[in-house]
């Protein structure tokens, strides 16, 4: 719907240039040379240069979830529902339950440890597929690995453990943030697709262990590791995903605090990790707000994008025409994207991953139109 506020105008010209070139040059990427047409399932990734695939040697449930997500989103319901059969066909552990991580070039499980980011994107690309396609296998997929996540990956004080051996019985990865954070995600989008009222109270217990347990209380920061883990980091990017996020979820997060902390968390990540000349999000920092790690990834650019776009106050919504175009320069060619940049500009990472283009979709959707 047209924004009616002509302060937008801007915004909403230069998003509409974003969109054009994710349907003009990104999906046809994906569904032409990054998709393999043998194993039905896109390419990790491709050549910056030419789109040929790079040398496949596994195939994530992960990567083809989140390809699910973006062409469900993007209305290409037949490429959908061939995601939708491969990942169920190829990815899902019919002796232990649940989905492997990943399987080998010719298709034959290949990591079958239990990874809570892969069953969370799962969740989540299946509730969008379901949401849009009305396919109730989607949906049932959506309650039984919710259910299974909450059963098996369950630990302490309301987390979830990171990962697991292949048959659910010993914990190979204890909680962090970033599984925690898509899980919420997908929560999100299963109460949307399914309007169960089970997910808001699951939701609502995972928040308040998120701030319980992961909140940085000087900055108002979501920490990578527990409060209290050495060497600890603070990724700017995941800030602004999470504050999205408690957006989104409105009032399921009162009582957690969680708006409020982000709220400050927005404000330290822009400071201290965006390049101001640049509009460049840096990779992490320290708990003082020194830059840890300064590569600069596609990601967290769209993570400010989308971050900046749903903030309250019109002073920070304002700068949103500029930063479109510092991403658009920075990150975006004619032939794709670039993937990481160095601080200064150089390219760090030159092949185009199969799962940015969610990171792109999600962001551009959230843009003024």
């Amino acid at each position: 719907m047209p924004s009616k506020n002509p302060d937008a105008a801007p915004a909403i010209a230069l998003a509409a240039g974003l969109r054009e070139h994710f349907n003009n040059v990104i999906l046809p990427m994906w569904r032409g040379p990054g998709f393999n047409g043998a194993l039905k399932l896109p390419y990790e990734a491709l050549s910056a240069e030419h789109h040929l695939p790079e040398p496949a040697q596994r195939y994530r449930a992960m990567a083809c979830a989140r390809q699910l997500f973006v062409f469900s989103e993007a209305g290409d319901a037949a490429h959908a529902q061939v995601l939708f059969d491969s990942l169920t066909h190829t990815f899902q552990d019919t002796e232990h339950g649940g989905w492997f991580y990943s399987v080998d070039e010719q298709g034959a499980p290949l990591d079958t440890a239990k990874d809570l980011y892969t069953h969370a994107f799962v969740v989540f690309a299946c509730a969008e597929y379901g949401r849009r396609s009305g396919n109730r296998d989607a949906l049932e997929i959506v309650h039984r690995t919710s259910a299974l996540i909450q059963s098996h990956f369950s630990a302490e004080d309301n987390l979830f453990n990171a990962a697991l051996t292949a048959d659910f019985t010993g914990v190979t990865g204890t909680p962090v943030q970033n599984p925690l954070m898509h899980l919420t995600e997908a929560w999100l989008a299963a109460r949307e697709a399914t309007r169960d009222n089970a997910f808001d109270a699951a939701l609502r217990r995972l928040a308040g262990a998120v701030a319980r347990h992961f909140v940085h209380a000087p900055s108002g920061c979501i920490a990578e590791l527990p409060i209290g883990t050495d060497d600890n980091r603070l990724e700017p990017g995941h800030q602004f995903e999470w504050f999205w996020l408690a957006k989104r979820a409105g009032a399921l997060f009162e009582g957690s605090d969680l708006m409020e902390t982000l709220t400050r968390a927005f404000d330290f990540a822009q400071r201290n990790g965006v390049d101001q000349e640049t509009g460049g999000v840096c990779a992490s920092l320290d708990e003082n707000g020194r830059i840890k790690d300064p590569t600069q990834r596609i990601w967290a650019q769209t993570e400010y994008l989308r971050a900046l776009a749903s903030h309250d106050e019109a002073v920070v919504r304002a700068d949103l025409p500029r930063q479109i175009e510092l991403f658009q320069q920075r990150f975006l060619r004619p032939q794709g994207w670039f993937e990481c940049k160095t601080s200064t500009g150089e390219v760090a990472r030159a092949d185009m991953p199969s799962t940015t283009p969610y990171h792109l979709a999600t962001a551009f959707n959230a843009l003024p139109a």
